[in-house]
């Protein structure tokens, strides 16, 4: 997952980019340095008010620990305001995967295609 991180007046300028690899969070600042940046994503636990992390019948903030996408997602929405930074979420690109539409290649066609793209 890869989030742009802006400042709310200039939506169309990227000031940061977060991504989640899948194990471990990264975060790049482009152009002239933001104080703070590299900490959005120190790993320690966000506390968030989210209804569906609770057990039923309880109330209150629930803490991610870090190591997650919903950490991820979390530390960035909660953190990123502090610096005067708003937080959109860019879903990758997927190259390759199967086409139904393209049912007519052969299976070493398909093949041929995907590896070309870079896809696995």
């Amino acid at each position: 997952m890869r989030a742009e991180l802006y400042r709310a007046d200039a939506p169309e300028t990227v000031v940061a980019a977060a991504w989640w690899d899948g194990s471990t969070a990264h975060i790049e600042a482009f152009g002239e340095p933001i104080e703070g940046v590299d900490g959005l994503l120190r790993p320690i636990p966000v506390a968030v008010d989210d209804a569906s992390l609770r057990r039923q019948g309880t109330h209150g903030e629930s803490l991610l620990q870090p190591g997650s996408l919903e950490w991820f997602r979390a530390a960035l929405l909660t953190r990123a305001p502090a610096l005067g930074l708003s937080v959109r979420f860019v879903p990758g690109v997927v190259e390759g995967g199967w086409d139904p539409a393209a049912q007519y290649r052969t299976f070493e066609q398909q093949i041929e295609r995907l590896d070309a793209a870079g896809g696995s």
